[in-house]
């Protein structure tokens, strides 16, 4: 067996990103968005069954965007899940807006609804839902609709962590909001090194998308402004990427369930390791997250093994950045139990059981 060391998460990149990029230099393009990232937009809308796809420099930006777009200002607040990446409430707290924390479902680290109508208030104007490791809250994205049409909030879906991932009526994650988030960050399921895009269904919303992202332009090649805008634009070396990647999407959705599976198989014995809820048949899960057992001791004896892990995240009120008053006790559970093991879609079922083989001997099963 080999001992070559087990990454917890790498990216995927091959001999046709490799020809894809060399190709498109030789044509002496301007290397910003062009038409290449025109057909990577078409080939996001084409498979999410989405109307319009606006990509992004980052998944950071794209959520501050569809904020704007939305109509969220300075001083609203915005209602999202203390278990995230950090990224999400900072997308709002740079245009000022309030991020509110609530806990999420202990089954699936989703929001709670329950807790997010406790935090509606007379400021509140949007809920942010992370679809969290490519699942749907257990309460139904139908409940967060109603809830939101009831008390006219705008309903957005950071939906980072989950292309590929569908609700139970086949509509793809990230499309049943007002506007949806993906990321296209280093470890995520197809990669362009940093990129973000955003889906919608709403032409006013897309039009408002593309004129903020392009220094609020009135139209492409003029220099003409209707109104306040920013440059996140996308690059022609990024969509080139984004192509090839994309054409490898479907593979890495079939084989993300599978790496899923046999670790669920492989440890279905062992106690001190537990899986959340996870959809198989609708989702496919971005990183094999656990709640475990004495996980810094762990984390020590699967690296003397050469095999890598990462601390899920913490809750973020508890951190420096924000630093404020609360008590969330499933995203204080996930921060001390929380761990990723090693996902990426490049596993061998050989370094699954690998992997597997240490965590057992760890717990003496």
């Amino acid at each position: 067996m080999s001992d070559e060391f087990i990454m917890q998460m790498r990216p995927w990149f091959g001999e046709e990103e490799k020809r894809a990029l060399a190709e498109y230099m030789e044509e002496d393009g301007f290397l910003t968005e062009f038409r290449r990232t025109a057909a990577f937009e078409q080939a996001i809308a084409d498979y999410t069954g989405a109307r319009h796809c606006i990509v992004t420099n980052n998944g950071t930006v794209s959520l501050t965007l569809a904020a704007l777009a939305t109509g969220i200002k300075a001083g609203d607040e915005v209602i999202v899940p203390d278990f995230t990446m950090i990224a999400t409430p900072n997308s709002v707290q740079m245009i000022g807006a309030e991020p509110v924390f609530v806990d999420v479902e202990p089954e699936t680290l989703c929001m709670d609804i329950d807790a997010a109508r406790a935090a509606i208030g007379p400021r509140t104007r949007a809920i942010m839902l992370v679809t969290a490791n490519g699942r749907y809250p257990r309460a139904g994205i139908a409940a967060f609709e109603r809830l939101c049409a009831e008390h006219e909030l705008i309903l957005i879906e950071d939906s980072a962590q989950s292309l590929g991932s569908r609700y139970p009526d086949g509509t793809h994650m990230g499309l049943k909001g007002a506007v949806g988030s993906f990321s296209f960050s280093a470890p995520k399921i197809i990669s362009t090194g940093q990129g973000g895009a955003l889906v919608t269904n709403d032409d006013a919303i897309a039009h408002r998308l593309r004129r903020l992202k392009d220094f609020g332009r009135a139209r492409g090649g003029t220099d003409i402004h209707d109104e306040i805008g920013y440059n996140f634009k996308f690059t022609e070396l990024q969509a080139v990427i984004g192509l090839e990647q994309m054409k490898k999407l479907p593979w890495r959705v079939e084989r993300k369930r599978e790496i899923y599976r046999r670790y669920m198989q492989n440890l279905s014995d062992v106690p001190e390791v537990r899986f959340f809820d996870q959809d198989l048949v609708h989702t496919t899960p971005w990183f094999i997250d656990v709640m475990v057992e004495n996980r810094e001791q762990l984390q020590a004896h699967l690296k003397a093994a050469g095999i890598g892990t990462r601390v899920m995240y913490p809750p973020i009120n508890r951190q420096k950045a924000y630093n404020r008053p609360g008590h969330y006790p499933v995203a204080e559970e996930v921060g001390r139990r929380g761990l990723w093991l090693p996902s990426a879609s490049q596993l061998t079922d050989a370094q699954i059981d690998r992997v597997c083989d240490a965590i057992r001997v760890f717990y003496g099963r």
